[in-house]
C-alpha cells in the first residue's frame, strides 16, 4: 500500500503532496480493500459512506429547506425525533439494505429490527445512529452518525446481541466544518478520512489516529446538570478535575453531542463522563450503536473505555453484551492519566478497581 502520509507543513512539500492526491487520491475503497482483501467488506463501507454523503447534504441545507423542527414523532428510546431524524434515517436504511450485504440493521429511530429481504441479504449485521445529537440540530450544533458491525451467524436479531469484542468494524462521522469519517476494524489501528467535496470521496487524511500518550489537553466533559443524581466517587472526581490536579485546573467542554465531544477528546486528550446515576441506573446512551463503537475506537486508539460503576463493578464498555437491541450502559472514556483519577475515587470509597497499568 503507498505512503500518504507527510509530517512537514514545508510549502513545497505539501503542494507537491496535494499534486499526488489529486492524481492518485487515497480514497476510503482503496484502503479498505488493501486493509481486508474483503470485497463485501469495501461495499459495506460505500454504503455507509455514501449515506454520509447523502446526510452531510441535508445538514448542510437544514435551514433554506426547513428541516428544522420537530417531526412529530418519538424514536425507540423516547426521543423527540427531529425531521432529521427520520430523513437521516431513510437514508442509511436504503443505502444498507440496497447494498447487498447486510443481513440485520438495528436503527436508533426504529423500535423493531430490519430484516433484509433474502435477495438482498448479505453477511453484515448493522447497528446505528443516524443523527447523534440531533437535539442540538436546530441551533447549528456539530452532529453525527455512530455504527457498529458484526458477522451475520443465524440472520436473526440476537446476531447483534453478542459481546463488543465480537464487533469487527465501527466508527462515526462527523458533520461539522469538514465531513470526517473515523473507524477502525478489530485489532487495527485508527483511521480517520475527510470527505473532499471537490471528489466527493472519503480522503484519507488522519493515519493510526493514537490518543495522546500523556492524556493531552486537562479537558474534562460531562453534563454537570445530572452531579445530584451521581454516585459520591463520579463527583470528587469532577471536583478534582475542577479544582486541579498537580497544581492545574481542567477546562471544561461538553457540547452534547456524543460524536463532537468524543472526537474531540479523541484528538485533544482529557475525558468524557456519562456515568450511570440515581436518574439513569443503567446509563443514557445505547450500548449497540454508542458505547461499543465508540468504545472499540478509543481503546484500539489506546485509550480506555470504562463503565464506571455499573452492576456492581467497574467493567469494560467493550466487554458489555446486550440483552436488547436498544439497551443502554454508563461510559467513562479517556487516556490512564484522567481515567486513572477516577478508580482512584472508586478506590478510596472501597470499590475494587483495574489496573491501568499499560503494556510493555
Amino acid at each position: 500500500m503507498a505512503n500518504y502520509k507527510f509530517e512537514t507543513t514545508d510549502d513545497t512539500k505539501l503542494s507537491f503532496w496535494r499534486e499526488s492526491m489529486d492524481s492518485d487520491a487515497p480514497t476510503l475503497s482503496r484502503y479498505v480493500m488493501s486493509q481486508t482483501k474483503d470485497s463485501e467488506l469495501v461495499l459495506l463501507l460505500n454504503a455507509l459512506a455514501t449515506s454520509f454523503k447523502l446526510i452531510a447534504s441535508a445538514v448542510r441545507r437544514a435551514g433554506v429547506a426547513q428541516l428544522y423542527g420537530l417531526a412529530g414523532e418519538v424514536n425507540s428510546t423516547g426521543d423527540d425525533q427531529k425531521k432529521l431524524d427520520i430523513m437521516s434515517n431513510d437514508m442509511m436504511i436504503n443505502a444498507l439494505i440496497n447494498s447487498g450485504v447486510c443481513s440485520i440493521l438495528v436503527s436508533e429511530e426504529n423500535e423493531e429490527p430490519i430484516i433484509v429481504p433474502v435477495d438482498k441479504a448479505g453477511k453484515f449485521c448493522v447497528a446505528f445512529d443516524p443523527l447523534d445529537g440531533s437535539s442540538n440540530i436546530d441551533c447549528n450544533v456539530s452532529v453525527g452518525t455512530i455504527f457498529s458491525v458484526f458477522e451475520k451467524k443465524d440472520g436473526v436479531v440476537e446476531d447483534l446481541l453478542r459481546s463488543g469484542e465480537e464487533c469487527i468494524c465501527a466508527g462515526y462521522c462527523a458533520y461539522s466544518s469538514a465531513v470526517e469519517l473515523v473507524f477502525t476494524f478489530k485489532d487495527s489501528t485508527v483511521e480517520g478520512f475527510c470527505l473532499d467535496p471537490t471528489i466527493g470521496e472519503f480522503v484519507h487524511t488522519r493515519f493510526n489516529m493514537q490518543f495522546p500518550a500523556d492524556g493531552g489537553k486537562r479537558i474534562y466533559s460531562c453534563n454537570e446538570g445530572n452531579f445530584i443524581h451521581w454516585d459520591q466517587p463520579i463527583k470528587d472526581a469532577v471536583d478534582a478535575f475542577k479544582n486541579g490536579i498537580e497544581g492545574k485546573p481542567y477546562s471544561a467542554r461538553y457540547v452534547g453531542s456524543m460524536v463532537a465531544d468524543i472526537h474531540r477528546t479523541l484528538l485533544y486528550g482529557g475525558i468524557y463522563i456519562y456515568p450511570a446515576d440515581k436518574k439513569s441506573p443503567k446509563g443514557k446512551l445505547r450500548m449497540l450503536y454508542e458505547g461499543i463503537p465508540m468504545a472499540l475506537i478509543i481503546e484500539q486508539a489506546g485509550g480506555i473505555a470504562s463503565t464506571g460503576y455499573f452492576n456492581g463493578k467497574i467493567g469494560e464498555v467493550s466487554k458489555l453484551t446486550p440483552d436488547a437491541i436498544h439497551c443502554k450502559c454508563p461510559i467513562i472514556m479517556g487516556g490512564h492519566r484522567d481515567v486513572g483519577v477516577v478508580y482512584d475515587c472508586y478506590k478510596k470509597a472501597g470499590v475494587e478497581v483495574p489496573d491501568l497499568k499499560k503494556d510493555d
